[in-house]
């Protein structure tokens, strides 16, 4: 029940955050933007202490370490990859182009359009 509260609380400090942009519609931008961010910043505080909240920090820390883990590929790797992509669109819409022009003849000669 604790941490439906807390949550309750970071959601209406986020909404506190943006209803403030619009009160504050006549100060400078920078008043109004920094409403909406110490809304964020108040509510994910306030959201970070609940259960959820740390589930959520655990997992984005051991996201983190896991994309660490990964290994990209070369410049060189990226550019043959992007190459065989690149031609295997040409490839296929060659082939596309062939088989909609023969259906096309196809229909007009069912259709006794054809040539």
């Amino acid at each position: 029940m604790a941490d439906k509260i807390k949550l309750l609380i970071a959601v209406l400090l986020v909404i506190a955050g943006v209803t403030g942009f619009y009160f504050f519609a006549d100060a400078p931008t920078v008043v109004r933007v920094l409403s909406v961010i110490g809304g964020l910043v108040l509510g994910g505080v306030v959201a970070g202490f609940s259960d959820p909240g740390r589930r959520f920090y655990r997992f984005s820390l051991e996201s983190r370490d896991e994309a660490k883990k990964v290994v990209w590929p070369t410049r060189k790797e990226t550019i043959q990859m992007t190459g065989v992509v690149m031609a295997f669109v040409v490839v296929m819409s060659l082939f596309l182009w062939a088989v909609d022009g023969i259906l096309l003849w196809l229909v007009k000669l069912a259709l006794g359009q054809g040539s």
